[in-house]
């Protein structure tokens, strides 16, 4: 059983063509639930760079251990190649390296790569920093090498000639078949340069604990619009694409909320159904930024048919990485793309509706982000001698100033919102009576 669908496209012909594939066994992977993630790897492609010609499925109880989708389908798949010109095949699943090279075998295409390494590929193409590369290259490493081999292709940093073409942009080393020594030194070098790079963030990140000002990580699928909002609040100028992974790299900018209380918020990188491990954990780092928020703001596509799954996929991610049970705020954006009926969560999760676009209900997602961090402090009276007077300015930074008395003796008698940790520090000013 089975069915191929050639997608008639009159896109820029030096893209590079891709045939996609995917099966289902009618019980835990049904066909409805395949071919919406060959929509979605066929969106991965687009942001590769890369045109899908043929889509290509089979209903089948298991992979086949030689060709993933048995030597009758791959047959059929040779001939779609060669008719089509496609020079490089997309599985949507994980691949052994024998099946890679099976593939290639006797598919007679260039390249046969499988769905993680497609996104490894992206990361390596969208990543701007210097720890967003390492994290991508050390990531390409543990996954790609052991993978990526059977045709002695040439791997550059910089790919093969012609553009980069998908699957090209390789984890650093000028051949596939390198050393298993010299892939083991260059990821012991890779994971010392990136925990000294840690060892830095978590310094910044000390820093910000003592400031004590709340931090609020941006977070959800990806192409949900969380860059899109951080611009729209604070003017960050962070790209953006209608594209999947637009954003790798985290960006903190300060933003005070109407009380006057300044907040950091952060935008963060967006998940995906199989998320690579070796990505995940290649960017821990980073994605700790969610872990160490006071308040997470999830945002979810309300334009999207599949937002819950979606949002499901990002609650997932948040509960292995330990983030999970943090005041949230559920945003759904791109409201004005949506249908008529909105979508609905339990009434137990604080939900806004907005359009980033437009700016429609961008106020009462502020004002409910306000009252979830005030929940999160505590009204205190401070009395603040001449010789403290300067803690007045922290109090207004990280809190929220209620009314201040300023008394005979040149003290300041100060009422204020602050957090557990804020009145902590300034403990020994705290009017008791």
């Amino acid at each position: 059983m089975g069915f191929n669908n050639l997608i008639n496209t009159q896109k820029d012909e030096n893209l590079r063509k891709v045939a996609i594939v995917g099966i289902y066994d009618g019980y835990n992977v049904t066909e409805e639930d395949c071919i919406r993630s060959l929509d979605e790897l066929e969106n991965l492609v687009d942001t590769a760079g890369g045109v899908v010609i043929a889509r290509v499925m089979q209903a089948k109880s298991a992979p086949d251990v030689r060709t993933f989708i048995g030597s009758g389908k791959t047959e059929e798949l040779a001939r779609i190649c060669e008719d089509n010109d496609i020079d490089l095949v997309v599985v949507d699943d994980e691949l052994s390296p024998s099946q890679i090279r099976n593939l290639e075998d006797q598919l007679k295409v260039a390249s046969v790569i499988d769905r993680s390494m497609l996104i490894l590929d992206i990361f390596a193409r969208r990543a701007v920093t210097n720890e967003g590369r390492l994290q991508v290259e050390l990531a390409q490493l543990r996954y790609t090498a052991p993978r990526l081999v059977g045709k002695n292709k040439e791997l550059s940093r910089q790919g093969a000639t012609g553009g980069n073409p998908i699957g090209t942009r390789g984890p650093g080393e000028t051949k596939l078949e390198i050393e298993r020594r010299r892939i083991r030194e260059r990821i012991t070098a890779l994971q010392r340069e990136i925990d000294d790079l840690a060892r830095v963030r978590a310094t910044m990140r000390r820093a910000r604990d003592e400031s004590r000002i709340t931090r609020v990580s941006i977070v959800g699928y990806t192409n949900a619009g969380k860059s899109t909002i951080l611009n729209l609040l604070t003017g960050a100028g962070i790209l953006t694409e209608d594209k999947l992974f637009a954003t790798l790299d985290p960006t903190t900018r300060k933003f005070k909320l109407p009380s006057g209380t300044e907040i950091l918020l952060t935008d963060t990188v967006g998940f995906i159904r199989r998320l690579p491990h070796h990505l995940i954990s290649a960017f821990r780092s980073t994605l700790e930024e969610a872990v160490m928020a006071d308040v997470l703001m999830i945002i979810i596509d309300a334009s999207d048919p599949e937002y819950s799954e979606h949002l499901e996929v990002t609650e997932k991610l948040l509960l292995d990485l330990g983030a999970k049970d943090k005041p949230t705020l559920y945003v759904f954006n791109k409201c004005d793309l949506s249908a008529d009926t909105l979508p609905h969560l339990p009434s137990d999760k604080k939900t806004v509706y907005i359009s980033a676009k437009t700016g429609e209900g961008v106020d009462n997602m502020i004002a409910e982000l306000e009252n979830i961090i005030r929940t999160l402090k505590h009204e205190y009276t401070f009395v603040l001698p001449p010789s403290a007077a300067s803690l007045l300015s922290k109090l207004y930074r990280t809190g929220e100033v209620l009314n201040t008395e300023y008394l005979p003796d040149g003290s300041v008698c100060v009422k204020a919102v602050a957090d557990e940790a804020t009145a902590g520090q300034l403990s020994q000013y705290i009017k008791t009576n």
